[in-house]
């Protein structure tokens, strides 16, 4: 028994060092108490009431604290999870909130269960699938989603849809609720949000040191919150007009079963699950990995997908939606001191005691002011750099953020991913059949062989080397074979073909006919094939083929011992 105990508890708990508590403590309490407003605003975001952002801030923490394979990532909800669940529950909103806590609940407890199965099936291999351009452009695309849909916080207009027309085209038709003084306390917290995000060098440092800018800067949008409270009592905001929350219920979440709807009504929920799923792994692996390397900490991908999982599911069941692991919140608590998961459990409790304590001192403040703080927070995550960057360097890569971006934008979140995805891996096939066969020379004086068209090589006149620098299968034999025949044409008088291998780790069925192919045409031809720097395992596989035992001409270790055996005079 005592080990099994033993086995339950985490390792960063056996090992907990004392003198780390202070520092974790501190982080812990910063972070709580900095992402109030943030927790809010996604649960806004997310179609539900704000309080089950803070709902979404404790069990899920919590779990992943104990289960997560970072020390330092804070979990809870995130813009993208956030935008994702509203436009996935969508048909939803109409059937009542309560209705709809329950299905944004099943969502996370579906996303829970598949990235738990994940887990298990040891399926974090599949974070390498998903290209830079691909996550960068389907983000971008869903941070502009995010900002256009907080414009209903900050005017009133009533704008619906999951694509960027259909946020557009609402908001023309119901362009005359539009609510001027909601627009002008959205505007101004804006405004205020925005220069104190890309402004505070210049904006703080006029009064303050460069250590206190940091922490000015991140205490502001709190203390923002906290004026928007108290110019909302003085001033009756909501008589006027103003949207507020309103009675945030006090208590904490309950244990609550999800609405389990009829087979057909989950079937629909399962592709948005597994999108979700799928970005919740890639975003949170992201920032749990760099943190890790930074740190000189491990990093399991499949332990990161159960404790994101397990996450999830446990959050389903005591009112959550769906959570990820937050850049910004990451961001916080690292950069507060924190050292272990204790730091996440010391926010929870904060999030517990505003529960408790604090949660109708939330009560009259503006949801303009939660809107213009995701606004202001999500500008962030466009990232043009990255397109700029992939532009110059890889096209491929740059068209990929392109259809992964413009697909959000036109056919929504789901579906944009999608696009992404099938442009990269069309991308990634077209590379693999489209592969380089260089012409190389010798380096004088050395044993090294490098193409004709980058360095200076003495060629041979008999002879003609090739380099084919991917492996062979079905999918490029053709063309590598056209290659080969298109260099042997401009070389006439090349009698002895030595194709070097150094770059060939497997040839398929369809490949290996294209070199016994090959090999007869050049024996019709009074010309030979050889081959050089062929690797074990591939010898293995075509070892007792005709590509060997019918080989017109040798099988060389190395080139230079081809070149030296072959070429002529």
């Amino acid at each position: 028994m005592p080990s099994i105990v033993a086995r339950m508890v985490p390792a960063w708990l056996r090992q907990y060092q004392i003198a780390a508590l202070p520092t974790d403590v501190i982080a812990g309490l910063v972070v709580g108490i900095l992402v109030i407003p943030q927790s809010l605003g996604y649960a806004v975001l997310a179609g539900l009431p704000p309080v089950y952002g803070l709902y979404a801030s404790i069990v899920p923490v919590i779990v992943y604290a104990w289960l997560g394979s970072s020390n330092v990532q804070a979990v809870g909800p995130v813009a993208i999870t956030a935008i994702m669940t509203a436009s996935s529950l969508l048909p939803y909103a109409d059937q009542g909130v309560e209705q709809y806590v329950l299905m944004a609940s099943l969502l996370s407890v579906m996303v829970g269960a598949l990235l738990w199965l994940a887990g298990r099936l040891k399926l974090g291999w599949i974070m390498q699938f998903i290209s830079r351009g691909v996550s960068a452009g389907f983000v971008s695309g869903a941070a502009v989603l995010i900002f256009v849909s907080q414009l209903k916080y900050l005017t009133d207009i009533p704008i619906a849809g999951s694509t960027l027309i259909g946020y557009l085209s609402t908001m023309q038709m119901y362009a005359r609720q539009l609510h001027p003084l909601t627009l002008l306390i959205g505007v101004i917290a804006f405004i205020l949000l925005l220069a104190n995000r890309y402004a505070s060098k210049w904006v703080w440092r006029t009064w303050l040191s460069a250590s206190y800018t940091k922490w000015a800067e991140r205490l502001f949008p709190l203390i923002l919150l906290g004026i928007a409270i108290l110019l909302s009592l003085a001033l009756h905001w909501s008589s006027l007009g103003v949207a507020t929350i309103g009675s945030v219920p006090q208590g904490l979440p309950s244990f609550t079963l999800p609405h389990v709807p009829d087979v057909e009504e989950a079937l629909k929920l399962l592709p948005t699950a597994g999108l979700m799923a799928l970005i919740i792994f890639v975003s949170s692996s992201s920032v749990a990995s760099t943190y890790a390397r930074l740190r000189g900490d491990s990093f399991d991908a499949n332990r990161e997908l159960t404790g994101l999982g397990l996450a999830n599911l446990a959050g389903g069941l005591f009112q959550s939606f769906a959570v990820a692991g937050g850049f910004s919140r990451t961001a916080i608590n690292v950069d507060s001191g924190a050292k272990t998961p204790v730091a996440s459990l010391v926010t929870v409790l904060v999030m517990i005691a505003t529960l408790i304590a604090f949660g109708n001192v939330l009560a009259p403040l503006p949801y303009a002011l939660l809107g213009a703080t995701i606004m202001a927070s999500i500008i962030g995550l466009l990232d043009i750099d990255t397109l700029k960057s992939a532009w110059k360097r890889d096209r491929l890569d740059a068209a990929s953020f392109i259809a992964a971006f413009a697909g959000v934008l036109i056919f929504g979140l789901n579906t944009g991913l999608v696009v992404g995805l099938m442009v990269s891996f069309a991308s990634l096939i077209w590379q693999s059949s489209n592969p380089h066969v260089a012409v190389v020379g010798q380096l004088n004086g050395t044993g090294h062989f490098r193409n004709i068209n980058r360095h200076d090589v003495v060629t041979f006149g008999n002879l003609l080397l090739l380099r084919i620098d991917e492996s062979l299968f079905f999918g490029n034999s053709d063309s590598v074979h056209h290659r080969i025949s298109a260099a042997l044409q401009k070389y006439p008088d090349a009698h002895e073909l030595i194709l070097i291998m150094s770059a060939v780790n497997h040839i398929d069925l369809t490949a290996q006919e294209m070199l016994s192919t090959l090999n007869k045409e050049l024996a019709l031809q009074d010309k030979r094939l050889h081959f050089s720097f062929i690797k074990g395992p591939v010898m293995d596989v075509i070892g007792q083929t005709p590509i060997i035992t019918q080989l017109s001409g040798q099988v060389y270790l190395s080139t230079i011992e081809a070149v030296d055996a072959l070429k002529s005079g």
